[in-house]
């Protein structure tokens, strides 16, 4: 974070802020980081992906689907989670589009261990075509936590332009809270650049509704 001064990122997030709470909306707004890279060619150059667990969780909302075994299952009715099982997969018959609609509704998904190898084989290439195939977890793994860790989750993905963009929190946040999320996401973003800071063109903080502020 050596090239963003500790006083301008504070100032830009409570400007941020300061924006979501002007005029009242029925949602709570998310606030997101926005890069700009340069000296990046997608074609030639390898694409990079990465993903990071940030301090606070952006997006408590998120909706996670558990993909288990009968005690995962159970234990997901518990905490009133969405579950399918084996049997429930198997229904889709593959169906491109049915599958397709699994990956749109929710955002993650995770899955028994016992489970997890067999699920390319009952559903095809479709959640992992949309990025969303599952993370594992066993019967020793707190699932609370396991949630908590996939929505505190984030990932940075080089596609075919030179733009990003990634939820890294929420306008109920405390300022100190936003600006460890963000700090974390840059420095981690930057280490997963070619030549780091040469790559970046420009970042941005914005929330939902608000305008973009430059931070870089």
């Amino acid at each position: 974070m050596s090239k963003i001064s500790r006083d301008n990122l504070q100032e830009s997030i409570a400007a941020v802020v300061e924006g979501t709470k002007k005029k009242k909306r029925k949602f709570t707004e998310s606030i997101e980081l926005q890069i700009a890279l340069k000296n990046y060619d997608p074609q030639k150059d390898k694409r990079f992906a990465g993903t990071v667990r940030l301090m606070h969780v952006p997006k408590p909302k998120m909706k996670v689907c558990i993909l288990g075994d009968q005690v995962h299952c159970d234990q997901a009715k518990a905490l009133d989670l969405p579950c399918m099982d084996a049997d429930s997969l198997k229904k889709l018959n593959k169906d491109k589009k049915l599958v397709k609609k699994l990956a749109k509704r929710y955002s993650a998904f995770l899955a028994s261990d016992t489970l997890i190898k067999q699920i390319p084989k009952i559903l095809g290439p479709g959640l992992n075509r949309a990025g969303k195939f599952p993370a594992p977890m066993s019967h020793s793994d707190s699932m609370s936590n396991k949630v908590d860790e996939t929505r505190a989750t984030i990932k940075f993905q080089l596609k075919k332009v030179l733009c990003l963009s990634t939820c890294i929190g929420h306008a109920n946040m405390t300022e100190e809270q936003l600006y460890q999320n963000i700090s974390l996401a840059i420095n981690f973003l930057v280490s997963l650049l070619k030549k780091n800071w040469q790559n970046v063109r420009a970042l941005y903080i914005k929330s939902t509704m608000g305008k973009s502020i430059r931070i870089y």
